[in-house]
């Protein structure tokens, strides 16, 4: 079985025509779990994680190779994926995009989706969304025309077909919902989560759980300094989760100091998983999260949140 030292050196020397072959073999991974054929249940692309093991939470990347190294070191989630059945990784979004090595933290997150099907699962950031709801600026095609020259194209076409395929959000025993950005204020169901890249863009679910951000001391919902998406309140986060029968809520999206931040009474965890330029938070975080604990809070967390 490979290392992690041995994807990292991958990522480092490979050509165009190795990472195109890398998403192809993703992609039909990923297109057999929309067709079913996985052990893991899934609906449209919402993920239900089954209250058994562990997860191992990451936060926004943005081409951060060395947190990226850190975290699976640290978590030692290959050794534990290789021994233990249920042991997973979910990543939260907004894997490039604003750091020079996104093409590497693509390629070793693919890797590790190849290694581990059914144990790493890969959602959907707004900096993956469809070409409507894409950030700007957009600077993954800037990296890799720098890493591939010519054939970058080539590698970018791939890449954006296999982003369409990413998750909207993973449920866990209807306790807690991970998803990127926000909560989809005008869902009535969980049909409307799990189908909302489908209803995108004649309803709003989509915009705003790649985009929205949660706000203190609101009702409802105001308009977004981004430019997409919304700020909502701890009163739309208390429904939407009420909807759901769940207790919290673990989302990327936002950079905090910390790497961590905790908001909404409890409701709201936020992990941002990169660290440094050109966000300049103090530290990065990921969540060690024992699926068979039952946690009333995202306060309860707390003992579980990795900080680094």
């Amino acid at each position: 079985m490979k290392k992690l030292s041995d994807l990292i050196k991958e990522a480092r020397e490979e050509s165009a025509e190795d990472f195109i072959s890398i998403i192809k073999k993703a992609d039909e991974l990923i297109s057999d779990e929309l067709r079913g054929l996985s052990r893991i249940r899934i609906m449209g692309r919402l993920v239900y994680l089954p209250p058994r093991g562990n997860a191992i939470v990451v936060g926004d990347l943005h081409g951060d190779l060395k947190s990226l190294e850190h975290i699976l070191n640290e978590s030692q989630f290959m050794e534990k994926a290789l021994n233990e059945e249920e042991t997973y990784i979910v990543f939260l979004g907004d894997y490039g995009d604003r750091g020079i090595r996104s093409p590497d933290v693509y390629h070793v997150i693919l890797s590790l989706k190849i290694l581990f099907p059914e144990k790493v699962i890969l959602l959907q950031g707004n900096h993956e969304g469809p070409s409507d709801l894409l950030a700007y600026p957009h600077d993954l095609p800037y990296h890799l025309r720098m890493r591939f020259g010519k054939k970058w194209s080539d590698v970018y076409t791939e890449l954006s077909n296999l982003f369409r395929k990413f998750y909207t959000a993973v449920i866990v025993n209807h306790e807690c919902i991970m998803l990127h950005g926000g909560v989809p204020s005008k869902a009535r169901n969980i049909e409307d989560v799990a189908y909302a890249y489908e209803k995108h863009p004649s309803e709003s679910h989509l915009e705003e759980i790649l985009w929205s951000d949660p706000a203190e001391d609101i009702k409802g919902t105001l308009f977004s300094p981004r430019g997409a998406g919304k700020l909502f309140g701890e009163d739309v986060t208390s429904a939407f989760l009420n909807m759901l029968g769940a207790r919290f809520l673990i989302r990327g999206h936002e950079p905090v100091m910390d790497g961590y931040a905790i908001v909404h009474g409890g409701k709201i965890l936020t992990l941002f998983s990169r660290k440094g330029s050109p966000y300049h938070n103090l530290h990065g975080a990921y969540l060690m999260y024992d699926l068979s604990r039952k946690f009333n809070s995202a306060w309860q967390l707390l003992p579980y949140i990795r900080k680094f």
